[in-house]
């Protein structure tokens, strides 16, 4: 798509982005090879809703959206040799292969038109290798809000990154899942406050009068 043609959003006022982590069939489908993982399906169904009300809503707004997905070429390259951790079990269980449907963005959150797709991630973080970064100091946005998978993995390591820097990040609270409430608990009531803040998506849609 030609950004000539669908150009970015341009805010009068202060810029911000809403940025959606992972919303991808390894998640969002039963089928997806990691969605076994979620233990707590009734908080994850409803994180998916509120996520489609929060996309909704900010598609009527003039804030940038940006999806963050992870796009890795079949033999996982882009991650080394890693024995240990999250880069080793992406490659064990061989998800997020580009091409694939588990790599595709849900239906509901397929991009649309003027929102931004990130590329060259690598890592938890969605600034992890990417072209994030960039493009927000390019927009001049500093305001970051994030929502997506999982809360106390992917979510967390952005929100942490995001803030050293020097991004004043929120998270969706309602708009993010990790496997179990103990995990999302954790993160909302002793990680969060120390890298941002959260609010909820009503709270979101409140103060952007949408």
């Amino acid at each position: 798509m030609s950004t000539q043609q669908h150009p970015f959003h341009v805010s009068t006022g202060e810029k911000e982005a809403l940025v959606f982590i992972e919303y991808q069939n390894e998640w969002l489908s039963k089928d997806g090879k990691i969605h076994h993982l979620i233990e707590d399906h009734q908080q994850f169904a409803d994180s998916v809703e509120s996520s489609k009300r929060l996309l909704e809503a900010a598609r009527k707004s003039d804030i940038q959206i940006i999806h963050c997905g992870l796009f890795f070429d079949e033999n996982h390259v882009e991650l080394g040799n890693t024995t240990y951790g999250l880069r080793a079990g992406i490659s064990t269980f061989k998800t997020f292969i580009k091409g694939t449907p588990g790599s595709r963005f849900g239906e509901a959150f397929t991009p649309e038109p003027g929102e931004f797709v990130v590329s060259g991630r690598t890592g938890a973080s969605g600034f992890a290798g990417s072209n994030l970064d960039s493009f927000l100091r390019n927009q001049g946005i500093k305001k970051v809000y994030i929502a997506g998978y999982a809360l106390h993995v992917c979510v967390e390591s952005t929100l942490r990154h995001g803030h050293d820097l020097g991004y004043e990040m929120t998270v969706i609270e309602d708009a993010t899942a990790a496997f179990t409430q103990e995990q999302r608990k954790h993160v909302l009531e002793h990680v969060v406050h120390h890298f941002g803040k959260s609010i909820t998506v009503d709270q979101f849609i409140e103060k952007h009068k949408i």
